[in-house]
């Protein structure tokens, strides 16, 4: 009879197997928390935020710092335009502040960032007004949520003899048009950004030949 080996012991381990509904800690509480918070931007999965958070952990301890500060920087100093809705670091932002720009056209646009790419185009020099979103009932955005009433009162002042429409081509977006185009009609003239634009997209990502294109071709409504 052959004599009972004892098995060598396994040392013991900080953790459960994830069979019994545990796994092991792979990230630091520290790491964890950054690529949580990395993943809450738009756009950014799981996998992007982990790479990002390593990509700080390895880079070098002063540009670590200077972009937290300057995250801390631009929610500390920047703001809405009280005339527009721009983003701004004063009172007006610089296209209202310039009064080499044409006042007697205003564009209208979802979010800010579709003023840098209208800019890029040098097709338009009249002023801006961002509405801050689109019209989504589905989403629970309703009109008042929008700086609609903002934009009827820089109509009122007279000035205006143009509304150029260039929300985005999506569903929202041409809701969001077609409300305003019946908001407006008859107090002055109503223009949208001419077809060429990929439905569904948003303007940030068209190139700026086919948005100066959009903007010189533009039609009534």
């Amino acid at each position: 009879m052959r004599p009972h080996r004892h098995s060598k012991r396994e040392p013991e381990q900080n953790w459960v197997s994830e069979r019994d509904g545990y796994a092991p800690r792979v990230l630091s509480p520290a790491v964890e928390d950054l690529v949580t918070q990395l993943a809450k931007l738009p756009g950014i999965g799981r996998r992007t935020a982990q790479r990002l958070a390593f990509h700080l952990l390895s880079a070098r301890a002063e540009d670590a710092v200077g972009l937290a500060r300057a995250i801390e920087e631009v929610k500390a100093r920047v703001r809405f335009c009280r005339e527009c809705g721009n983003l701004t670091e004063e009172e007006l932002c610089d296209m209202c502040s310039d009064m080499r720009r044409d006042r007697s056209v205003i564009c209208v646009v979802e979010q800010p960032v579709d003023v840098v790419s209208l800019e890029r185009t040098h097709e338009y020099r009249g002023l801006y007004h961002v509405l801050g979103g689109a019209l989504s009932p589905l989403d629970g955005v309703e009109p008042s949520d929008l700086r609609i009433g903002g934009l009827l009162a820089r109509i009122e002042r007279g000035e205006v003899e143009e509304i150029v429409l260039a929300t985005n081509p999506t569903m929202t977006g041409e809701a969001t048009a077609a409300y305003l185009a019946d908001k407006l009609r008859g107090r002055v003239r109503v223009t949208r950004l001419a077809s060429g634009l990929p439905v569904g997209g948003d303007l940030e990502y068209a190139d700026e030949v086919t948005l100066g294109r959009a903007l010189s071709g533009r039609r009534e409504m």
